[in-house]
């Protein structure tokens, strides 16, 4: 697929996408959506991705739908006929990333409000700018949060915050954005893509075992204990046929960096 509203890039094991809708501080668009959805299939499939990087063009990170478009209303439709509209639409991201169990970081360079922070609430780890801030404003707009945000920011910061940053629709910034555990680490502004990549590098070794540790991680977040170690069990005897599984033992034992084969 040719991109219009994206970036992608693969280099060194890491892919990265940026959104690159700029004079819109990287509002949603169909095509947007749709090239950011491709991007994430493309990055399942490619044995050269490791790990894959979201962040925004120029000053924003993402923010959110487009509200002007919404304000201006447009042909009403009944609600039958809208009842797969998010699913069809900004929903397609998050079904994507359901089943990418390859390690998935949002660089946030800038304002990321309402839906925007909902798209960086989705990555495993966050990293931030020191300029940046993010918000869940739905509130100030008369919304709420409809593109995960209820799923994923009270297993990021809690309940309590999480209801306080939604009822408030308050932005905060990078530093108290550390403080409550929402980003993993804040970096100047103009270092954050290297930072974000040099950070990243460490996730590209044994990517089979780093894999399936993230695949276990996020359904044992949704299952009884007793069904997770039974897919601890399965996945630790695939990743046993892993020729990494020797590799890391006899690189260990001669004092050398492993050669991965992600195999």
């Amino acid at each position: 697929m040719a991109y219009q509203d994206i970036l992608y890039e693969v280099d060194d094991y890491i892919g990265t996408i940026t959104l690159n809708r700029p004079q819109s501080l990287n509002a949603f668009t169909d095509t947007l959506l749709t090239e950011w959805v491709d991007a994430i299939e493309s990055a399942k499939r490619d044995p050269m991705v490791r790990v894959l990087i979201v962040t925004g063009a120029g000053r924003g990170f993402c923010s959110g739908m487009d509200v002007k478009a919404a304000a201006g209303g447009g042909q009403a439709q009944p609600l039958y006929a809208r009842r797969n509209y998010m699913r069809l639409g900004v929903h397609r991201v998050p079904r994507a990333l359901e089943t990418l169990d390859k390690p998935y970081i949002v660089a946030i360079n800038g304002p990321a409000a309402g839906a925007g922070m909902d798209m960086a609430s989705m990555a495993d780890i966050r990293i931030m700018s020191d300029k940046a801030r993010v918000g869940m404003n739905y509130v100030r707009v008369g919304l709420l949060p409809g593109d995960a945000g209820c799923y994923f920011l009270p297993r990021i910061v809690g309940i309590a915050r999480a209801l306080e940053l939604i009822w408030s629709g308050r932005m905060i910034d990078a530093e108290e954005a550390l403080r409550i555990g929402y980003v993993s680490m804040v970096v100047p502004h103009d270092e954050l893509m290297e930072k974000t990549r040099e950070f990243c590098r460490q996730f590209t070794q044994a990517p089979v075992a780093t894999q399936f540790a993230k695949r276990l991680l996020w359904r044992g977040m949704d299952m009884y204990r007793n069904i997770n170690l039974e897919m601890a069990e399965m996945a630790m005897l695939i990743n046993s046929t892993s020729p990494d599984t020797k590799e890391g033992p006899q690189a260990w034992v001669e004092k050398r960096e492993p050669q991965w084969s992600g195999e």
